[in-house]
Formats: C-alpha cells, sequence, structure tokens
C-alpha cells in the first residue's frame, strides 16, 4: 500500500518561487503540489475547491496579504495546517504570524532539508520555527515581559494619568478629569515617568499605545485615591 502523500498549496504572488518550490516538493516523492495561487483572494477561493493538507503562505502579496489570509482561514475555522513562508524576517511580522495562529514561520532562505522537516513536523501536529528567527522571538518576548512589569508597577490612578497623556490631555485637563489638583497629577507623572523609564509625554503616549494600554484605560475606573 503506497504511503499518502501529504497535499499542499503554495501562495506566492511570484511565478518562478511558485514554480520552483513545486518542482523541488515533488521530487522529494512524499507530496503533491495540488493548488497554486497568486494572491489572498486567489488562495480563499481555491480553498473552497480543494483543501490541502498544509498551505505554503507569503506574507507580502497585492490584493489581500498572508496575514489577512491566515485570519480569515482561522476566523472560518478551516481545518488546514498553515506555514508562513516569506522573505520578512521581522519580528512583529513573525509574532503577528504566531498570535493569530500560524503553525509555522520561516524565511525563503530556508534550505530545501529544513523545509521537508518542517512540513512533516507541521503535519504532524506540531509547531516550527526556523532556527535563524529564534534569537529574534527571545528578544522580543524578553522586552515584552520587561514592559508588561513597568505596567503592573502603575496603580490605577495612574494608569488613568498615562491614559490622559496619550490622548494629549494638559496637567490642567487631567486634574478635571480626575477632581485631582494639578499638584497631584504633576506628582503622579513623575512617577509615571520613572516606572516605565521614559522622559517626556511623547515617550509616555508612544509607550502606553505600543502596550495597547488606551482601549483597555476607556474602561478603567478611576482608583478612589489619589
Amino acid at each position: 500500500m503506497k504511503n499518502k502523500k501529504t497535499k499542499i498549496m503554495i501562495v506566492d504572488d511570484f511565478a518562478l518561487i511558485r514554480d520552483g518550490l513545486k518542482n523541488l516538493l515533488e521530487l522529494d516523492g512524499s507530496m503533491k503540489v495540488i493548488s497554486e495561487a497568486q494572491d489572498g483572494i486567489d488562495c480563499l477561493n481555491k480553498l473552497n475547491e480543494k483543501l490541502p493538507d498544509i498551505l505554503l503562505l507569503d506574507i507580502n502579496m497585492p490584493n489581500k496579504n498572508g496575514l489577512e489570509v491566515l485570519q480569515e482561514i482561522r476566523n472560518n475555522e478551516i481545518p488546514i495546517k498553515v506555514m508562513i513562508l516569506t522573505m520578512h524576517n521581522e519580528i512583529d511580522y513573525l509574532l503577528r504570524a504566531i498570535e493569530i495562529g500560524a503553525d509555522g514561520y520561516a524565511s525563503k532562505n530556508i534550505k530545501f532539508e529544513e523545509l521537508k522537516e518542517a512540513i512533516d513536523l507541521i503535519i504532524h501536529g506540531e509547531n516550527f520555527i526556523q532556527k535563524e528567527l529564534l534569537p529574534l522571538l527571545n528578544s522580543k518576548i524578553e522586552k515584552k515581559n520587561e514592559e508588561l512589569d513597568k505596567i503592573k508597577s502603575l496603580t490605577k490612578r495612574e494608569l488613568e494619568v498615562l491614559k490622559n497623556i496619550a490622548f494629549g490631555n494638559s496637567n490642567r485637563e487631567i486634574a478635571t478629569s480626575l477632581k485631582i489638583s494639578e499638584r497631584t497629577v504633576k506628582n503622579h507623572i513623575f512617577n509615571i515617568f520613572k516606572k516605565i523609564a521614559v522622559t517626556d509625554r511623547t515617550q509616555a503616549a508612544v509607550f502606553a499605545i505600543r502596550n495597547d494600554l488606551i482601549s483597555c484605560l476607556l474602561y478603567t475606573s478611576p482608583s478612589p485615591r489619589d
């Protein structure tokens, strides 16, 4: 009895890359490229016709990019493994792909033997991140943890003041909004700057936005104490 071949779909806007990948993968004998797509819309349409075991998905494409395609696949609970295969090695793309639910992530400079191994791991239920990208990922996680510690060090009132800073409110406006004195506002700002390691209001606002604090703080009740 013949072993079942892994069914693959390649999604990339460059025909040369699709052709090259297809030829390499099918030389292995254990894989079969059953479909190709040149952009995100083309990919989603073809998934309605043929469902592969795994999708090799580029990020930078016209119409819908790879992350948008991945989001739709996960939102619609399409039962398919997805490996991001891209020129982008920026850590933010990797983190976003992991957050949405990619099963694997590698840059296009990956060696073919490593790509075959990655596909096999993913098909059998494991995740894969190209080893060259792991130091970037670890560094980003460490930085995230450091910023989380800074956020945890802030009191509820300091978080409210930080929200107001991010919205561009003056000390007087903050004092009026929170029903505290301007002197108290200044003390809070001094403590905030020290705790999150910034030196001005712009840096504090960037910190709040970068850590997605604005939407969270919109619903934070003011602390009964200053």
